[in-house]
């Protein structure tokens, strides 16, 4: 039995949303900006607070909302 694409996705994301560094997706996001550039602004952000761990939801967000507001 195939998975749709979109239960794939969504499997591929729950995996890395697990994860304390966001991978490396290659998908546009709902506004458009591409996961990999959020994914890559998040990790800094996750650098700027010196490698903490378990805040990755909240910096996926923040920079989600960074790169919107552009």
């Amino acid at each position: 039995m195939a998975i749709s694409k979109t239960r794939k996705q969504s499997n591929v994301n729950k995996v890395a949303a697990s994860k304390s560094a966001p991978a490396k997706v290659a998908v546009k996001s709902h506004a458009g900006a591409s996961q990999e550039v959020v994914r890559a602004r998040a990790y800094e952000l996750y650098e700027s607070r010196g490698n903490e761990n378990g805040q990755d939801k909240q910096d996926w967000f923040h920079a989600e909302q960074e790169l919107l507001a552009r």
